[in-house]
């Protein structure tokens, strides 16, 4: 029995990224760089990475 990979790129530092499946939207973190990825597209078990900007709060301190 076999279990479906998916694989990427983190557009960032271009680790190449295997995970079990994952849906459109979904996000996660380069285990390399740290950086927030959001799957944006599947294809032929390819997944399309796209980083997220993580805007931090200002608490005005």
């Amino acid at each position: 029995m076999t279990t479906a990979t998916l694989s990427g790129v983190c557009p960032e530092c271009e680790t190449g990224l295997t995970l079990p499946p994952i849906l459109v939207g979904e996000t996660l973190s380069c285990p390399e760089c740290m950086l927030t990825l959001r799957v944006e597209a599947i294809a032929d078990g390819r997944l399309t990475l796209e980083m997220v900007e993580v805007t931090l709060r200002d608490w005005g301190q």
